[in-house]
């Protein structure tokens, strides 16, 4: 087996093996803490932009 064809066959097992390992990260449940911190953030935004509409007024 030349170098380059040695070459190309890691660099396929390691991209398969990233895109594998993005998968199941990408396919897990977002921790509570963190959609608490949103619906928080979501609050805020809502409540500036209201804010902003009645001093338009």
């Amino acid at each position: 087996m030349s170098r380059p064809d040695r070459t190309s066959r890691t660099e396929q097992e390691i991209d398969q093996n990233l895109k594998r390992v993005y998968e199941d990260v990408a396919n897990q449940e977002l921790p509570s803490r963190f959609t608490d911190l949103l619906e928080q953030l979501r609050a805020k935004d809502a409540a500036a932009t209201q804010k902003d509409g009645e001093n338009d007024s």
